[in-house]
């Protein structure tokens, strides 16, 4: 076991059980204070799981089903964002995308997309050296949200998230990395948000392996999937801090079993350590 084990980490051991799920209550407060918040807060929701496949896009039926609303009440919602230019549908299938006002909001940030760009550069020189895919996944409350996906091997990338891909953080090393990085208090209100969405899309069938991918990450301090999800696929992710030392996000390397097996584990952690250095030096100088 390593020497980076975290003793304050047994929270990550088992996941939270359905039967405690139950008495956790959405939204706290009385009756008149979440109403006057639950409209826009389905409404973002929504559009979170709307920019979770900028590519592919949505069926209405699906978002309906993703966002556990009636078809009726994402229709009216979908309806009001395509006006505001959040979201878009297209015409050759009627998919809902991502808007084009999504990105004019963004340019509001020139400092994250300043960040951006050092970080292709720094994480493409990173890619260059070592045969993988390169990961740069950022935070989003209980998700990640994959910023940049460098693979300069020539070959198919094991892994299918891109840029402006969402997922829930149990899913992945990176996801574990940054879950590892949080408070206790954190640790448990995204595993119980996570593991509900998990049975609600897959049932059972992928909990033991995200069990597994959990506990191996517990035990070495940082994020280590050693093909639980993806057989032959192995990844490891160190968390990133932001100037104000919370976790802005997390680097990931993911490669074959052969070229990173699992005795490699330190020397690998060896080398993420100088890039998420580099990167939060970086971070330290955002306005």
């Amino acid at each position: 076991m390593s020497g980076r084990m975290k003793a304050g980490l047994g929270s990550l051991m088992s996941l939270p059980s359905l039967s405690s799920l139950s008495s956790e209550p959405v939204l706290p407060g009385s009756d008149r204070s979440v109403s006057g918040t639950r409209t826009l807060s389905r409404g973002i929701q929504l559009l979170r799981v709307v920019a979770s496949r900028p590519d592919i896009g949505w069926r209405l039926s699906d978002l309906a089903h993703a966002c556990d609303l009636d078809k009726a009440t994402v229709h009216r919602m979908l309806m009001c964002l395509i006006k505001e230019g959040l979201v878009e549908q297209r015409a050759s299938d009627k998919h809902y995308l991502p808007g084009s006002m999504l990105f004019e909001l963004g340019m509001a940030l020139p400092a994250r997309h300043q960040f951006q760009r050092y970080a292709e550069k720094v994480l493409e020189e990173f890619a260059r050296q070592h045969a993988g895919t390169v990961l740069l996944l950022l935070r989003s409350d209980t998700d990640f949200v994959c910023s940049l996906h460098i693979n300069l091997t020539g070959q198919t990338s094991s892994t299918m998230l891109y840029p402006g891909a969402r997922r829930p953080m149990i899913t992945s090393a990176g996801g574990a990395a940054i879950l590892l990085a949080l408070s206790p208090d954190e640790q448990q209100r995204v595993l119980r948000d996570n593991l509900m969405r998990e049975q609600a899309r897959h049932g059972h069938v992928r909990l033991e392996s995200i069990q597994k991918m959990l506990d191996m990450s517990a035990a070495h301090g940082f994020g280590v999937n050693l093909g639980f999800l993806v057989p032959g696929s192995h990844a490891f992710a160190m968390p990133v801090r932001d100037q104000h030392g919370e976790v802005y996000g997390s680097v990931c390397l993911i490669g074959a079993s052969n070229d990173y097996p699992g005795e490699a584990t330190d020397r690998i952690h060896a080398l993420l350590s100088p890039i998420v250095q580099m990167l939060q030096e970086r971070l330290k100088q955002l306005v």
